[in-house]
């Protein structure tokens, strides 16, 4: 999922260079894309370091890397001013935006289980 976003993320960046040809907006982009995709490798590495038997554990697991990850998104929208030289709001946005659509995407383009096919009348 989240190399998904990732490489979402660098094609947005390159049609947005692509359209613009202006460098603060394409490293706007990119800075919006990985405002997506860092905080959502932050929780998968999080939720995945350890594993809980107990569902309660889990949950409370889930939801404390849940807050890391909105802390650090915003965090780097609030940094964005200061990291990003002649910063485009609206393309930070934009491949946000699309960073984090492009997940349903891709659990839509995955393959169903070897046993399950879809039977037509």
């Amino acid at each position: 999922m989240v190399a998904a976003q990732a490489v979402a993320g660098a094609l947005c960046t390159a049609l947005i260079w692509g359209i613009t040809q202006r460098s603060g907006t394409a490293w706007s982009a990119l800075y919006g894309a990985a405002a997506a995709v860092l905080p959502n490798a932050l929780l998968a590495r999080g939720m995945t370091r350890r594993s809980s038997s107990n569902p309660g554990a889990a949950a409370l697991g889930f939801m404390f890397w849940e807050m890391v990850k909105i802390a650090v998104a915003v965090a780097m929208l609030a940094a964005a001013p200061r990291v990003v030289a002649d910063l485009s709001w609206p393309a930070l946005l934009v491949a946000m935006i699309v960073c984090v659509k492009v997940s349903w995407l891709a659990l839509l383009w995955q393959r169903r289980p070897a046993g399950e096919t879809k039977q037509r009348v």
